[in-house]
């Protein structure tokens, strides 16, 4: 039996053990940060991005009505409990804080926390950071990177939050801040298609992982098996490969 067969086959038995054991299961919604390109953001009035068609597409082999649920970030661990949404797909690093009350997948991106800084800057490493005005989103990895570095956080004059980092950047483009620490994936992408006089600092505050991340009860557990071997027949046929070009020009999965 070839492997993507295989894989279908497995995510078959999950599903009819999912089916089986209660009501069965009709939709699958996620919820997302809707101002996250490339990984989910609206395209005119239609929500689409990385993460978007990956979930939508696994909706379609299971058979379920899919729902993109843009949520406001920092009440994600809010809507998960509540069953307002079956997971949070969106770029969602995978932190040990985190993995005490969520279920996550196995990787399928990895990323870096970087500072964004204007094109006019003289800084090269993050020991050149002096007295800056740095913005973040709240309750983000990236504040959570900035808080782990100790030095970097010290050198700092003030943290300015957002909601979302569209928000972050206009306060760096029109100078409110000096520079704004994000997901390297995110930032790479908002600077490729926006052409703005924006660059990266070589040097990460830090390295992680993105995962799907759901309910930590059973049937939490259940799904986050059946989306996870939905995905690597996914990967195995190519569908995954195909989005990862669509939005990154190169297929960056580490979907195995």
């Amino acid at each position: 039996m070839k492997k993507s067969a295989k894989i279908i086959l497995s995510a078959l038995l999950i599903l009819i053990s999912l089916a089986g054991c209660k009501k069965p299961r009709t939709k699958f919604v996620i919820g997302l940060d809707a101002n996250f390109p490339p990984m989910g953001f609206y395209d005119g009035d239609k929500l689409t991005g990385y993460d978007v068609e990956l979930a939508q597409e696994v909706a379609k082999r299971l058979n379920l009505e899919f729902e993109a649920k843009p949520i406001n970030w920092q009440d994600k661990d809010k809507e998960i409990q509540s069953g307002n949404i079956d997971c949070i797909w969106s770029g969602f690093t995978i932190l040990e804080e985190r993995q005490k009350q969520y279920i996550f997948t196995k990787p399928y991106l990895s990323n870096e926390q970087v500072l964004v800084l204007n094109n006019d800057t003289k800084v090269k490493s993050l020991a050149d950071v002096k007295n800056f005005v740095i913005g973040c989103q709240s309750y983000s990895s990236a504040e959570d990177a900035i808080n782990a570095n100790p030095t970097f956080y010290s050198s700092l004059k003030s943290i300015i939050y957002s909601e979302d980092y569209l928000k972050a950047l206009d306060d760096l483009k029109n100078r409110k801040v000096d520079g704004i620490v994000m997901d390297s994936i995110v930032a790479q992408y908002l600077i490729a298609v926006s052409d703005e006089p924006l660059v990266i600092l070589d040097e990460p505050l830090a390295y992680e992982d993105y995962g799907i991340g759901f309910k930590k009860d059973k049937d939490g557990e259940e799904l986050c098996k059946l989306v996870w071997e939905t995905l690597r027949g996914m990967q195995a046929d190519g569908t995954v490969s195909a989005i990862s070009r669509k939005y990154f020009g190169t297929d960056i999965s580490k979907i195995q």
